[in-house]
């Protein structure tokens, strides 16, 4: 009995393998001539061609910091792409988040950390946690936070709020980084 299953196991192996190797055939028979004779390094562009006229320029890192945030140890908030990053003293980023924002937002421009608080109610009425405030705009004080049952809603557009909503975990991380004084720079 044994001999018989482990014939039977190498016979549908060797079907497999023939299925297979019929598949690749025939897709590679579908591949234009063009392509299938181009060789493999004329794929990636080389840093000459890059340089060219009318070449493609590399795409850029949508997580990269904004590079008109300044220098420096820094909280970068970007209001079009709803994202913030914590960026260290050699300027890079150590973490970065997307956020939702308040319907009053801070114009660009460098702020500081001015209050913080470990709980409390958010204008909205949602238990908050973790927030930092940076501004005040239209007697609205801006700042982030997040909501301790982990929702991030968009806000009411009829009311005035300032809280930037975040993920608990990404408020922990901006509690953890963003002390008083703490450099906040917003970028459109």
């Amino acid at each position: 009995m044994a001999r018989s299953s482990s014939g039977f196991v190498a016979g549908l192996t060797a079907v497999a393998v023939a299925a297979v190797g019929l598949l690749a055939y025939q897709a590679s028979a579908g591949v234009p001539a063009g392509l299938a004779e181009r060789p493999a390094a004329s794929v990636a562009p080389t840093p000459a061609a890059s340089a060219t006229p009318g070449a493609k320029k590399p795409a850029k890192d949508p997580l990269a910091v904004p590079a008109a945030s300044g220098t420096g140890e820094r909280v970068v908030y970007a209001l079009t792409d709803r994202r913030v990053w914590l960026v260290d003293k050699a300027g890079k980023a150590v973490r970065t988040f997307t956020v939702a924002p308040s319907t009053v937002s801070p114009p660009p421009g460098s702020y500081a950390v001015s209050s913080r608080s470990g709980s409390v109610r958010g204008s909205d009425g949602v238990q908050i946690e973790h927030v930092v405030r940076f501004a005040t705009v239209q007697d609205v004080t801006v700042g982030f936070s997040a909501a301790v049952d982990g929702s991030t809603p968009a806000p009411d557009p009829d009311k005035k709020t300032g809280g930037i909503r975040m993920k608990r975990e990404d408020g922990d991380a901006m509690w953890t980084f963003a002390s008083i004084g703490a450099k906040v720079v917003v970028v459109a």
